[in-house]
């Protein structure tokens, strides 16, 4: 983990395999981003987090191979956002993005649906032999993106 930047806009990086233990460092990052910046609305910190942990254990459960996929997470603070873009190593899939929201009854599903409704940009795509996700939320909401 590692903070490079200015105090107005700093980066935080981890990287490492995409494995279960991996997700506090994810949460992690983004306390050690939050306490750098104490301007940051608590608010629009734990949306941030809740999107992006739902997108970071969607790739700890589902990237294959199991065990041996690779990521970087990177997190920036910006004067009016913060921005998350996580790379992987995983297998080729295509997120179904804008989906509604599964039902009480359903087993799984939800991951993307939340992300989408916390963050006011969240983009994929597929770059050589990488996963690459960006994800945006611009501060001072009040409530999801």
């Amino acid at each position: 983990m590692t903070g490079d930047g200015n105090r107005g806009e700093k980066e935080y990086v981890l990287e490492g395999f995409a494995v279960p233990d991996q997700l506090d460092a994810v949460h992690a990052l983004l306390a050690q981003a939050a306490g750098d910046h104490p301007e940051l609305d608590p608010m629009d910190v734990m949306l941030f987090e809740t999107a992006i942990i739902e997108i970071a254990n969607n790739v700890v459960e589902w990237g294959r191979p199991e065990g041996a996929v690779r990521w970087k997470f990177t997190i920036r603070v910006h004067s009016d956002e913060i921005e998350a873009e996580l790379d992987d190593t995983g297998q080729t899939f295509t997120p179904a993005q804008g989906m509604e929201m599964p039902d009480e009854e359903a087993v799984g599903g939800r991951g993307l649906p939340i992300a989408e409704a916390l963050l006011d940009q969240i983009e994929f795509e597929r770059m050589e032999d990488t996963n690459h996700w960006h994800m945006v939320r611009r501060l001072g909401q009040a409530g999801p993106g």
